[in-house]
């Protein structure tokens, strides 16, 4: 009898034990709303003509790129300091109406000039406009990396879609600004690269390329840089946080010229969690090596309060987390200067687009490129159905 007893025990506990199971998998898996990039893949290359001129201006210099849902439409601010033609940003269509991305797939539609807060626009030399982001006021943030040996400082400035007019200046913490005697603030031509909103457009983040000059050393042959990512409340237009985000060290390949150039041109909110699309960008002697990189903020210090890294252990700082998505150098493509990136539309079959786009500077050697990604992004629910019921499709 008892062993009868024993015997429809252990039943028991399985049925005590299986819940208890099924919510810690809920638990771990749904703890965090962060979203996961689970797969990529490249669907398509276009470029512009070299030297394509469009209402009078000379397309280049196309460092950031940003996406309007709403009609379907891109913005893509140039660097052009000037020396062109006024700051200004580009209005493009890009078809992705067949899931790919077409040799033809790039059509200008508009240019708008950047005014300054007194309606004019910027004074040659003003601006190095590199970063863009959309916000949902009909307006554009636009980062500018500034020019740290004229003591220009870096700025964030939000400009209306239609007019192309400064409406609001963000405040830069000061660790960020340029000195004359050269030993704070950001390196030339190393600054805010990128900008991003987040889905709930409740907060904006901007990156140095490389590191401040207190901070430590800008990226060499073999050896990263710590970036600072710069986060802005847009409820009041405030700086709050900062993070460290160490860029990879990267190996010259036959670099027969000598030139090398590393760093961190633009990042991309996937959620309002802190997940981010990174892009890392080299010119390593012969040809640029890119990469792209999920990264998390959910483990990070705040270093806000830090002004020099140099002056603390930063080993004891947590960075942001990153995982390698993909290195570009495995596509059977030709790469020129990638430096922005945004999500597009929802293609044929449901899945997500990414639009990667390159700075020509202005170089009859190089190319207006654009290369358009395929991804899955997977919630919490998702990984965690998946996980449970392996062969569903989803």
């Amino acid at each position: 009898m008892q062993l009868i007893q024993k015997i429809f025990v252990f039943p028991r506990i399985i049925y005590f034990l299986l819940p208890i199971i099924i919510l810690s998998l809920i638990f771990t898996n749904l703890a965090s709303n962060a979203v996961e990039v689970s797969s990529i893949e490249f669907i398509g290359e276009a470029t512009l003509p070299k030297g394509s001129i469009f209402e009078k201006t000379e397309i280049g210099g196309l460092s950031g790129i940003t996406y309007n849902a709403k009609n379907n439409l891109y913005y893509a601010i140039s660097d052009d300091r000037g020396q062109k033609a006024a700051a200004r940003f580009y209005t493009l269509k890009i078809d992705l109406s067949k899931g790919v991305l077409q040799k033809g797939g790039i059509t200008p539609v508009s240019v708008t000039a950047l005014l300054n807060e007194n309606g004019q626009t910027f004074s040659p030399g003003e601006t190095d406009t590199e970063g863009i982001a959309l916000s949902n006021k009909e307006t554009v943030f636009i980062s500018s990396e500034g020019d740290a040996v004229k003591l220009i400082n870096p700025f964030i400035k939000e400009f209306s879609l239609s007019s192309g007019k400064e409406i609001v200046t963000l405040p830069i913490p000061n660790k960020f600004l340029p000195n004359k005697n050269g030993q704070k603030g950001i390196r030339n031509n190393l600054a805010f690269e990128s900008l991003t909103i987040t889905p709930d457009k409740k907060h904006l983040f901007t990156a140095t390329e490389n590191a401040l000059i207190q901070d430590g050393v800008a990226a060499k042959p073999n050896i990263g840089s710590p970036s600072r990512i710069l986060q802005y409340n847009l409820l009041n237009n405030q700086p709050e946080k900062e993070f460290l985000y160490q860029t990879e060290a990267v190996a010259p390949f036959l670099n027969l010229i000598g030139k090398f150039a590393s760093g961190l041109p633009d990042l991309l909110a996937l959620d309002n969690q802190g997940q981010f699309l990174s892009l890392e960008r080299s010119f390593t002697g012969l040809g640029f090596a890119i990469s792209l990189f999920q990264v998390s903020l959910e483990e990070a210090d705040d270093i806000h309060n830090i002004d020099s890294l140099l002056a603390v252990d930063s080993k004891n700082i947590k960075p942001v987390q990153k995982k390698l998505l993909l290195d570009l150098r495995t596509l059977d493509v030709l790469l020129d200067n990638i430096e922005g990136l945004t999500l597009g539309p929802k293609l044929p079959d449901g899945q997500q687009s990414l639009i990667l786009i390159s700075d020509n500077n202005f170089n009859s050697l190089q190319r207006t490129q654009i290369l358009a990604f395929k991804i899955k992004i997977e919630t919490p629910l998702m990984r965690l159905l998946r996980r449970l019921f392996p062969n569903l499709n989803l």
